[in-house]
């Protein structure tokens, strides 16, 4: 006969429901291990059932330690589960499991622990990217648990790191630089901004300084080093580099739930 101290022992491990708690004892005739590896199991069973089930939300987090940083999206099916204490705590352990082992050794590990949580839960939580981040000067910034980005610069200090990352976060630029914008991300601007221009009754020549002066407006936006800076729109980012010691940035990462 299955007690309700074993129902409370198990429950106290797992956290799963009384009622997955007793039907995993009474399966294990008792035994305390392997009920527990019945849980495990189902939880698993119940992760590859919900893993076609769409998880747009989540929680980004960002950790550093010393010269490596590491974001990592955590994904789920609500907002409701995003805002739960556990899916941010193992949100928070994957973090901190990729900074001391990697990408790769916290995607193995955060398998079974995402599987106990959809177990509890009962919607589909997936690792939705780690990156890991080595360098000097580390900035991290994180916005309302939705957005979150990794600076490393060359020269500079962490204070001008951070400040970057949060203009990142607002901004949301594509690039580091001009050069840096694909030639099919440029041409599909062309394509389109020629569209625009066409129907003017200016001519030709004046058009194609149109043309180019909205591409270059448009990837001014988009290239992080032309961009304004958010904390004084009268400098670039580029500006505030060469203000700082002539600092750059050796590269940055960004994600963004919205």
């Amino acid at each position: 006969m299955i007690t309700t101290e074993q129902i409370k022992e198990l429950r106290d491990q797992t956290g799963v429901s009384v009622m997955q708690c007793k039907k995993a004892l009474e399966e294990a005739d008792g035994n305390m291990e392997k009920a527990l590896i019945i849980l495990k199991k189902k939880g698993a069973d119940m992760a590859s059932k919900r893993a076609d089930r769409e998880a747009h939300d989540g929680i980004v987090i960002v950790k550093s330690s010393g010269n490596k940083a590491a974001l990592v999206v955590l994904n789920c099916e609500t907002d409701f589960v995003a805002r739960n204490d556990e899916f941010i705590a193992l949100a928070n352990n994957i973090a901190d499991i990729a900074l001391a082992k990697g990408k790769e050794g916290a995607e193995k590990e955060a398998v079974g622990m995402t599987n106990d949580l959809v177990l509890k839960i009962g919607e589909n939580i997936k690792i939705g990217e780690i990156k890991i981040v080595e360098g000097s000067n580390l900035g991290v910034y994180v916005h309302s648990g939705k957005s979150g980005v990794i600076t490393s610069l060359s020269g500079g200090d962490a204070n001008l790191s951070r400040d970057i990352a949060m203009h990142i976060a607002a901004m949301k630029p594509e690039y580091l630089k001009r050069e840096d914008v694909p030639e099919n991300a440029l041409a599909m601007a062309t394509e389109l901004f020629t569209k625009e221009v066409a129907g003017s009754d200016k001519p030709e020549e004046i058009k194609q300084k149109m043309l180019q002066g909205k591409i270059d407006t448009y990837f001014k936006e988009q290239t992080l080093l032309d961009q304004s800076f958010i904390k004084n729109p009268d400098i670039t980012i580029a500006q505030l580099l060469k203000e700082n010691g002539g600092a750059t940035i050796e590269t940055f990462v960004r994600y963004s739930l919205s």
